[in-house]
This record gives structure tokens, sequence and C-alpha cells, in this order.
């Protein structure tokens, strides 16, 4: 097989993955971006009234500040990037220099952190919480 042909298969290969890609992040049958299946970060029932979970392995936070509603922020510190180790009393708390962010909207309630935790997108579904 020549150079030029090797290239053409290649990038057709190439190109026929990028479309297969792209057709699985498309909406579902409701129009809307459905999240593939398996994707869920955690069910509603792994996340207490009043406090929340952290998902090292994702850098998120998801919080229940109150029964039904569901946030999600990143777990970097704004201090110094530590990531925060726990959720209780209503505050999401970073070891390294006990800053203290709130469960509802992640601002700070304590520093030295500067600056609220970002807030990350997510959608619940039935007793799924997903990447929004």
């Amino acid at each position: 097989m020549s150079g030029v042909a090797r290239r053409t298969v290649v990038a057709a290969a190439g190109g026929a993955g990028l479309a297969a890609a792209l057709a699985a992040c498309g909406g579902g049958a409701d129009g809307k971006n459905a999240a593939p299946e398996g994707t869920a970060l955690a069910r509603t029932g792994d996340i207490p009234v009043g406090g929340g979970k952290i998902l090292a392995d994702k850098g998120l936070v998801i919080t229940q500040p109150k029964a039904g509603e569901f946030k999600a922020f990143s777990s970097k510190c704004t201090h110094q990037g530590c990531a925060v180790s726990s959720v209780k009393d209503g505050v999401i708390v970073c070891p390294c220099h006990q800053s203290h962010f709130d469960i509802s909207d992640g601002s700070v309630k304590s520093g030295p952190a500067p600056a609220p935790l970002p807030p990350e997108p997510i959608q619940v579904v039935g007793e799924e919480i997903s990447p929004g």
C-alpha cells in the first residue's frame, strides 16, 4: 500500500470515529441532551440533606442544602488549590487552612479562601445525579 493510500485510509477511519463520537453526544429522543447511560455521578440518596459528598476522582463536591435541591461545586479550594475534605454543618471544609464554603452557593464562610468554589453543572433525573 502506498503512503498516500495509507494516509487516505487512516483519515477516513479517523473521520468515521469522530462521526460516531459526535452521534453519541447528540440529544435524546425528546431533543434534550441526555447523559449517556452509566455516567451518573451519584444517587440522590447518597447526598444527605444539609450536607454533601465529595467525589475526589471527579474533582466535585455535590451538596443538598434543602431537601430535593442539589448543587455541585469544584472540590478545589480557591486559596491554594487543596482538595476539600469534608462536608458538615452546612459547610464544605478545606483541610489545608480551614477555609469553609457554604453548601448552597459555594460562597466563602471563613477564609483564607479569596473566592467561592466554582459551581459545576449537574442534572437530576429521577434518583440519578449526572453531569449537566
